[in-house]
């Protein structure tokens, strides 16, 4: 249970008026000297940056535009190093657990890791919060960042994320093994290019309609992806905390 509402708390944070929003972009991106400190429950700031890296591509040859820094890569290598580290306080290294087990699920959401670069979205469509899909009869609009983000559910009762837990695939073991943060990116980014941007998904902002095949291969993959994510997760805190 502790694990399951600490998993949430980098996204509750973001409507908590205890925290405020840094950075530029609605705080989606970094900005200053503070903007990659570490220094525990003191930090005020929402840092929304952390949750992604938005690594680009161009399926019409647009400009891109490469990541800043600090994201999600930068900040999952360094939240690991402090809890291996032997010098570290605990109060530290349960700041950067909670942060941990939220930006490791994270960036197994293939939208988290990439953004895409038309001639619509000149300067990136922020891992699809630029596009808009919808179910038919098409009435109701969301992101196509929300609808992966929300695939699996979206209830916050823990007894039904535990359950939830239980229907999925067991992760492969040898993908599960893979302990770099890099190459877990570089799947999801992939994953974007082969699952997320295809039809029924144009390159315009939308609304583009969902079909019933596109609903369940995004189930598929979401299922896949936070299995592995839950796996590789529990090797990570194997490895730092023992």
């Amino acid at each position: 249970m502790a694990f399951l509402r600490a998993s949430r708390w980098p996204d509750d944070i973001k409507v908590d008026p205890a925290y405020k929003q840094d950075g530029r972009h609605d705080g989606n991106r970094p900005s200053g000297r503070k903007a990659a400190r570490n220094i525990g429950y003191a930090d005020k700031f929402q840092h929304k940056y952390w949750h992604f890296i938005n690594l680009p591509f161009s399926p019409d040859n647009t400009t891109l535009v490469e990541p800043p820094a600090p994201n999600a890569k930068t900040q999952i290598a360094l939240f690991r190093k402090t809890l291996m580290s032997p010098t570290s306080s605990s109060y530290l290294k349960s700041y950067d657990l909670v942060w941990l087990i939220h930006l490791v699920a994270d960036v197994h959401q293939p939208l988290h890791a990439t953004s895409r670069f038309t001639k619509t979205h000149k300067k990136g469509d922020d891992g699809g919060n630029g596009v808009m899909v919808c179910s038919h009869p098409c009435q109701t609009k969301e992101k196509l960042h929300a609808f992966w983000d929300d695939i699996l559910g979206v209830s916050t009762d823990t007894t039904t994320a535990i359950d939830k837990a239980k229907q999925l695939p067991a992760a492969d073991p040898q993908l599960a093994s893979i302990s770099d943060e890099s190459i877990w990116i570089k799947e999801s980014f992939e994953a974007a290019q082969t699952h997320v941007y295809v039809s029924p998904i144009g390159a315009g902002i939308g609304p583009y309609e969902e079909t019933d095949s596109y609903k369940a291969a995004a189930q598929e993959l979401a299922a896949q992806r936070i299995a592995l994510a839950g796996t590789r997760l529990a090797n990570l805190l194997n490895d730092a905390l023992r």
